[in-house]
């Protein structure tokens, strides 16, 4: 049963489309709206980001993306901390094709990592958010709760390592934490 599931997952993330749509981050410590401004020019100085709309009541940021250009979810999280603010909340709303994901396993999607923790064994085919579980993309309450959620070393350090099995990676590769 194993091996199947181990060939469909390789099956599956092979035949993986994936597409960005947008990424929603929700800062902490702003107290009023130069702060937000701030984030906000932040974010529109990166060169893949084509619009940022700012939600002052939640604190929030709503980004969409120059259609094909590589994203970074490292760089927008830095361009905040950079701003002089925290992320409490990252998700990142992607369209997946045929993408099955389940509990505590790694899937690659067009050259990005990700491990889907706390997530139920399921084919995705539609629009899906998932949020980001990685140190600096949540508090560290919740990350030091998502840690008992798996027991490989990823998780702690945010690059692949021994735990990570999938064939034509090395250690070292930025891996995401995620849930859906």
């Amino acid at each position: 049963m194993k091996k199947l599931l181990s060939v469909l997952l390789l099956f599956m993330g092979i035949a993986a489309q994936s597409q960005i749509n947008k990424v929603s981050i929700q800062a902490s410590g702003l107290t009023c709206s130069m702060c937000s401004n701030s984030i906000n020019k932040a974010l529109k100085s990166i060169a893949y980001v084509d619009k940022v709309v700012a939600d002052i009541k939640n604190s929030s940021f709503e980004i969409t993306f120059k259609p094909g250009a590589p994203i970074s979810f490292d760089q927008l999280k830095k361009k905040v901390e950079d701003a002089g603010f925290f992320v409490a909340k990252f998700e990142v709303s992607i369209i997946l094709n045929h993408v099955l994901v389940s509990k505590d396993a790694h899937i690659d999607l067009y050259g990005t990592m990700y491990h889907f923790l706390n997530t139920d064994n399921r084919v995705l085919n539609e629009e899906t958010t998932i949020r980001i579980l990685d140190r600096g993309f949540v508090s560290t309450k919740e990350f030091k709760h998502n840690s008992k959620l798996t027991s490989m070393e990823c998780y702690q350090t945010g690059v692949m390592g021994k735990c990570c099995d999938l064939k034509n990676k090395s250690a070292g590769v930025r891996i995401y934490h995620a849930t859906i």
